[in-house]
């Protein structure tokens, strides 16, 4: 193969190589675009995107009870062929071959009434029978039917179910709907932590790197002063036993960058072949919380909020279902006009009126306690849920206070860390200066290190616990403390 044929399949190569996923593509991400991010197109996202469309069609489901349906029923056909037992004119008994046909066709309008829990219709139906095997000469079809009729169906001191969940189903979608939210700012909480976790191992990974580098430059230091006689054995061995320790810790820091790396991207939906490249938050802005605004923020924006109201209006309905099981009673009526004829067409000419009015009822006279049992438990059961809520207001005030009090803390210790993380770096390259000059022993050294080391990790640690304290009271309340709006504004159904 020539020269130049071998450069062009190289050529060629090196072209071709972002085709077939050779290169690795870098991206560049600050904390709020990929938060940003996660939000709009992580599989998070789309799951809880998901789960409210589906509460959405639930209540869509819901609103569709108190609205008239249109139905159309029937039976076509109805053929039946059988022996059937016929009693004859002096009494005995004929099996006779029956065939016949008997077909209905009804179709209503019928209307919820949410205020009573009845039910009122207003129909027309008809009624085809065909008789196969008629004697000769008698009507072969008969048609019956119901031009129109109107029909009542009300249950009396009866449990109301539309009632009751008039009033709940409409404050569990408005609570889905803030879960959503939260469930937004969960996840950009849950991207804060993965990006410093990030950020953590890429810190530990350069430290790692300089400390390989700094030791094995120490190594050679001693390596001459132990030439010149000026250092011990001893010295010599320490050093190279930390340079040792130093690829290591290089080693196991590339690892854990190398997962919490997979970590990241696998949680906001990018490509494992991407290089990703974070960019620390800058300053950070000064964001007071105040308890009494995050309170008041909580109770008006936060799902578990609402969900007290709800609990409360269920242990109410379930009170008012078990008085409504005490006894039952229910009124029906019809009122409509119906006809027979040998044709269809004439059963709606001149047809007759047909009335049917009952009321039912089932009044236990004897039950051994078994309302009373029914209406105590209910009624334990709401008070417990009354007991509940109250200790979980408590609960709820509390986690807001104290995660108040957390955020204002680690505000300080962010502050703290920073000006630490840089007197530790300043103190480190002056011992590394004045252990060159021979001024600081090996031992001095490594305690400005480990401590330079220690401080700029606890840097990055507490910048992570500050974001995500600062997420976390966004998700608690569902208010932006930064730029003083609020995250979810309730609109009409």
């Amino acid at each position: 193969m020539s020269k130049c044929l071998h450069r062009s399949i190289i050529f060629g190569l090196l072209m071709l190589a972002p085709v077939f996923g050779f290169a690795q593509e870098k991206l560049t991400y600050t904390l709020d675009e990929l938060v940003l991010r996660a939000k709009s197109r992580s599989p998070a996202a789309l799951r809880a995107e998901t789960r409210q469309e589906n509460r959405f069609w639930q209540y869509r489901l819901f609103r569709s009870n108190y609205n008239p349906q249109l139905r159309l029923a029937g039976t076509i056909p109805g053929f039946s062929r059988s022996f059937n037992n016929i009693v004859q004119p002096d009494g005995t008994i004929e099996f006779r071959e029956v065939r016949q046909n008997l077909m209905d066709l009804e179709l209503g309008m019928q209307q919820e009434i949410a205020a009573t829990g009845g039910t009122i219709s207003i129909n027309s139906s008809t009624n085809r029978f065909d008789n196969f095997l008629a004697p000769e000469g008698a009507a072969q079809t008969r048609w019956s039917g119901v031009p129109v009729n109107v029909r009542l169906s009300q249950p009396i001191f009866a449990y109301n179910p539309l009632k009751w969940d008039k009033k709940i189903e409409p404050l569990r979608y408005e609570e889905s709907k803030r879960e959503y939210v939260e469930e937004m700012e969960s996840i950009s909480r849950t991207v804060t932590e993965l990006f410093f976790n990030y950020l953590v191992a890429q810190v530990n990974l350069d430290i790692a790197t300089k400390n390989l580098q700094n030791t094995q430059e120490i190594l050679k230091i001693e390596q001459g002063r132990y030439n010149i006689g000026t250092t011990y054995e001893d010295k010599l061995l320490q050093v190279e036993l930390q340079v040792l320790q130093a690829r290591q810790d290089l080693a196991q820091a590339r690892l854990d960058m190398e997962t919490n790396s997979l970590i990241l991207k696998a949680y906001v939906g990018l490509g494992e072949t991407a290089e990703l490249i974070l960019i620390p938050p800058g300053d950070i802005k000064d964001i007071e919380i105040n308890v009494d605004d995050a309170l008041e923020y909580a109770f008006q924006n936060r799902s578990q909020a609402l969900g007290f109201d709800i609990r409360l209006l269920e242990a109410d309905a379930d009170m008012a279902q078990a008085r409504g099981q005490r006894f039952n009673m229910s009124f029906n009526a019809s009122y409509g006009l119906n006809n027979a004829a040998l044709n269809w067409q004439d059963i709606y000419t001149d047809p007759n009126r047909q009335t049917l009015v009952n009321l039912g009822f089932f009044v236990p006279i004897l039950d051994w306690g078994r309302n009373k049992a029914r209406m105590g438990q209910a009624a334990a059961f709401k008070k417990l849920a009354e007991y509940q809520v109250e200790q979980d207001i408590v609960n709820f005030e509390q986690e807001i206070f104290t995660k108040v009090r957390n955020f204002a803390m680690l505000k300080d210790r962010l502050e703290i860390t920073k000006k630490s993380d840089e007197v530790a770096d300043k103190r480190y390259g002056i011992s590394l200066r004045r252990y060159q000059n021979g001024n600081v022993t090996i031992t001095d050294l490594n305690i400005a290190q480990q401590e330079k080391d220690q401080n700029r990790r606890a840097y990055i640690v507490a910048l992570r616990d500050y974001w995500t304290a600062y997420y976390e009271m966004r998700e608690l309340t569902l208010y932006d403390f930064e730029n003083r709006q609020l995250l979810y504004v309730p609109k009409e159904n």
